[in-house]
């Protein structure tokens, strides 16, 4: 039987209207929409289903946002599909770690969203708008942008964020030194370099003041052992753990989010399909560039939860 993976997409997935087919279809996943909205006191879901856009791209919004999506997702497949759940394990990118923990049930979902809510208000908060840059360096290997950074920004004023996939990494930083590193990166033979519209340095030292009130924020909530193991950005290891887990997300807030290896950990250890909740198809792309052969899907509409769901139910 081919063993499976659950991955949750990260910041830059969101789009306005998503997730409305499901609150319209099935009660399972209006219920988590409707939690959502009751947790933050606001009416998360009409920004997710009405906009505008630019309102659904703040960060203390968009994060929920695809929180609640991807959720939704994951209740549908289990209580109206009558899906079994036993991943061999669980992923998500940055954000999506932490829904990945509501999956594994580490944390309800009522404590998670309220999390990443307040998450998405302190990494803006971290770096005043314009101060902070963020941009995907093309065609070059991981530890020559690596390199590149370091040559111009020796405190760190810019590192690598995102290892996604080969030939495919994010740096993050100060607003100077990005440009300057994507300057050495182009030196280097960087086949394309593109300044992200972020509002924030994510996954930077800039971040460190986030981390810190997030780290007092864990204790706030309720935490249990996960019904399966997390492959965690920082490391690319799995983590079972609670003391590890609340380690895991400190370290992420300011360190790059390693999604390359950790598919090709979760590989190595036998999964070998990939399948993603929530909206977009961004980490199936990605995992496919990582590992060939694998099996990938991505599902945030009803008619893909039941291509998934026949996919766990015949395999």
């Amino acid at each position: 039987m081919l063993s499976y993976a659950f991955c949750f997409p990260g910041q830059g997935a969101q789009e306005v209207g998503m997730g409305k087919a499901l609150y319209e279809s099935f009660s399972s996943a209006k219920d988590v929409f409707d939690e959502a909205d009751d947790t933050l006191s606001f009416n998360l879901a009409q920004t997710i289903f009405q906009g505008p856009d630019e309102t659904l791209k703040l960060t203390a919004i968009t994060q929920p946002a695809i929180m609640t999506m991807s959720v939704a997702a994951l209740r549908v497949l289990e209580k109206e599909m009558g899906v079994k759940l036993s991943p061999s394990c669980g992923a998500g990118h940055s954000l999506g770690e932490y829904t990945a923990l509501v999956a594994a049930k580490v944390l309800s979902f009522r404590d998670a969203v309220e999390l990443v809510h307040k998450r998405g208000a302190w990494m803006q908060e971290a770096a005043p708008e314009g101060t902070g840059a963020m941009a995907a360096i093309l065609g070059l290997e991981a530890d020559d942008v690596v390199a590149a950074c370091a040559s111009v920004a020796p405190q760190m004023e810019c590192q690598a964020a995102n290892f996604n996939s080969p030939g495919q990494v994010v740096i993050s930083g100060q607003v100077e030194f990005v440009e300057k590193a994507i300057a050495e990166a182009q030196k280097k033979g960087a086949k394309k370099a593109i300044l992200l519209n972020v509002s924030a340095p994510f996954h930077s030292r800039l971040m460190m003041p986030a981390a810190e009130k997030l780290k007092a924020q864990f204790e706030v909530y309720r935490w249990s052992d996960p019904e399966w193991p997390i492959v965690c950005n920082a490391s690319a290891a799995p983590v079972s753990s609670v003391d590890s887990i609340k380690k895991a997300l400190f370290v992420q807030t300011y360190s790059p989010v390693r999604w390359a290896d950790s598919v090709v950990k979760m590989a190595d250890d036998g999964v070998g399909a990939f399948l993603e909740l929530g909206p977009g198809d961004v980490l199936s792309g990605l995992v496919k560039r990582c590992r060939k052969g694998l099996k990938v899907m991505a599902a945030g509409t009803p008619e893909k939860l039941e291509l998934m769901a026949k996919f766990l139910t015949d395999r």
